[in-house]
């Protein structure tokens, strides 16, 4: 049997060219990226760019005071190194503290659930490093639209419209920054930012005396987590207000967290497949998942990796469940046995276990002299208070991805490649505008990605001060023959890598070009925990898009698969960018759905 071919129909061509491309979930992050490469800048004056212009025309899927987790190389050495801007637990951030103040959980919304900002230090410290460009000139483009205004998307408005109650009636800033006398902008109205805009003026003045571009850099750095910023933050969580238990409270974030702070390099794990090297972030984020599931399906045949068909969608969803059992009991910022997570032994093991019928079941695996954790495994949650809150996806200021696929505040994407063979792959992510209330001096408010560690003792995730929460923001590389040919990622929680995989069993084993790859119908399990509060789970659940056709969806379910249908263009929202080492020939390819995301490039 052969697999599934790709649908003759795309929703753009992939995009081909030697010069540069650069694609994103926005078209307005992708121009500014391109027009940087146009101008003479490399892959990361482009990308730190296209990301500022992120924080301004994407505040539902991402802020300043979020996180950033990247992954990249450069044309003078391909091996794929690691940016982490994802910050820790602040140091008030006890687990102790958050009992004492009635929760069972980590909060899905308000400053309790805040991590340290890591976002803007990282793409300070990428565009230090690896960048050519001054930062006034990066920063000119976000600086323009946040002052000049942009037209502002309908989901934006439709993310306030879904808020607004708890704007008006607990969080006063944050109706003043995005309810101006209580009316919700219309789509396409141009909208603001002016306190974000002062913001970055003063990080591009505190360098301002500095001698060379880098200490003019290192000084913004330096701003950011010393000066103006810090200190309105820490000063404005003092005050109690709303979370999603549906209690008030109190951010514990202090100005020493800011200064103490600073994004790093690591090396990426990796994976070989099908000829093929796969390069993702450590196992404090859920990126090795993705590993360990293509060790699981690489020891299947060709026919039974292909998404589009029955056995092949059965097969990839039982690997899933399988390899994100081993990330909850076994994943956070802490030693991880990845040397057997990821050992073809192991994987042998774990293959063995997928049957003909879908599981029901929490399974991890058994790895020698480590406890594995099992999570609370719950189908529905009410907080202790028993208020549960109102907002967008059932909670207040649910942050992530509804589970049936529909983009309720979520995250970005940014791939860029240029014509030297710099590459990089960022998904930024945290401080949405239903994050938590609006600092108004400063125009954003903080992240939520503290939710992803648990109050229970004993897990690699458990909440603790100074360690990062297992993230999911998981963006990916994919060498061959010793050299990066593409950087992939998308928004979804924990369906990132779900939709990852889908892309590279496409392109990899399928044949397929990238736009074809990200047009096919997707699909996701949610038999898994979720990160994101309240945490639950669906046993056996799988979410496809109808486009998978009606043969198919009614095999799986009698498989025993609990199926959603999502619609028709609902699930993944992936972008890419690639190079071919022998030709030069760059490409570059976005996800349609949500009509949101580009590429560009010649």
């Amino acid at each position: 049997m052969a697999f599934t071919p790709p649908p003759a129909f795309t929703t753009r061509p992939t995009l081909q060219g030697r010069f540069g491309m650069s694609a994103s979930t926005h078209w307005l992050a992708t121009g500014a990226a391109q027009a940087v490469l146009e101008r003479g800048g490399n892959a990361f004056d482009a990308a730190v760019t296209g990301a500022f212009v992120l924080h301004v025309v994407e505040p539902h899927l991402n802020g300043p005071g979020g996180d950033l987790v990247a992954l990249f190389a450069t044309a003078d050495d391909p091996t794929p190194v690691v940016l982490s801007g994802q910050g820790p637990a602040p140091a008030g951030a006890t687990r102790e503290h958050y009992l004492a103040e009635g929760l069972e959980l980590v909060p899905g919304s308000g400053a309790l659930a805040a991590a340290v900002p890591g976002a803007v230090d990282a793409w300070l410290l990428l565009l230090k490093d690896h960048g050519t460009w001054e930062l006034a000139d990066v920063l000119a483009f976000a600086i323009e639209y946040a002052e000049g205004g942009h037209p502002v998307l309908e989901r934006v408005c439709a993310t306030i419209r879904a808020v607004a109650p708890l704007f008006t009636e607990h969080w006063p800033t944050s109706a003043e920054r995005w309810m101006p006398g209580g009316r919700i902008p219309e789509p396409g109205e141009l909208i603001t930012a002016p306190a974000y805009a002062r913001v970055l003026r003063e990080l591009i003045a505190a360098g301002a005396d500095a001698a060379s571009r880098e200490e003019r850099i290192e000084a913004a750095r330096t701003e950011w987590a010393t000066g103006t910023v810090a200190q309105a933050v820490a000063a404005f969580v003092r005050t109690p207000h709303r979370h999603s238990d549906g209690g008030d409270h109190a951010g514990v974030i202090a100005e020493a967290d800011f200064a103490e702070y600073r994004a790093q390099y690591e090396d990426a794990v990796t994976l070989e497949f099908r000829g093929h090297i796969i390069a993702k972030a450590g196992a404090w984020g859920q990126g090795p998942a993705l590993l360990a599931t293509l060790a699981i399906l690489d020891g299947f045949d060709d026919e039974r990796l292909d998404p589009s068909t029955e056995l092949g969608a059965h097969t990839v969803l039982e690997a899933q469940k399988l390899a994100y059992a081993d990330r909850d009991a076994y994943f956070g910022d802490s030693r991880v046995p990845l040397e057997t997570l990821l050992s073809a032994g192991y994987a042998t093991e774990r293959r063995a276990l997928i049957g003909e019928s879908a599981s029901a079941e929490f399974r991890p695996g058994t790895v020698p002299g480590v406890e594995p954790f099992l999570p609370p495994l719950r189908t529905e949650y009410t907080p202790p208070s028993g208020i549960a809150g109102q907002g967008v996806g059932g909670g207040v200021g649910e942050p992530t991805v509804s589970r049936t696929g529909e983009t309720r505040g979520d995250t970005c994407h940014i791939d860029v490649v240029d014509r030297w063979g710099n590459i990089v792959s960022a998904t930024p992510s945290g401080g949405w505008l239903q994050s938590s209330p609006t600092v108004p001096e400063l125009g954003f408010c903080l992240g939520t990605r503290l939710q992803m560690t648990w109050l229970e003792e004993g897990s690699p995730a458990t909440l603790t001060p100074g360690k990062r929460p297992r993230t999911t923001l998981t963006p990916t590389l994919v060498l061959s023959d010793g050299v990066p040919v593409t950087a992939l990622g998308s928004p979804g929680g924990d369906q990132q890598d779900q939709w990852q995989l889908l892309y590279l069993l496409r392109t990899i084993v399928g044949g397929y070009t990238p736009q074809q790859a990200i047009d096919a119908p997707a699909l996701h399990t949610t038999s898994i925990a979720e990160s994101f509060w309240p945490r639950t789970w669906v046993p056996a659940g799988a979410v496809v898009e109808s486009r998978l056709g009606d043969e198919v969806i009614a095999g799986l379910e009698a498989r025993g698969h609990r199926i959603t249908r999502a619609g028709e263009w609902t699930l993944g929202r992936l972008s890419s960018v690639g190079r071919d080492a022998e030709t030069g020939i760059l490409s570059a390819a976005a996800n349609a759905r949500g009509m949101q995301g580009y590429a560009a490039g010649r």
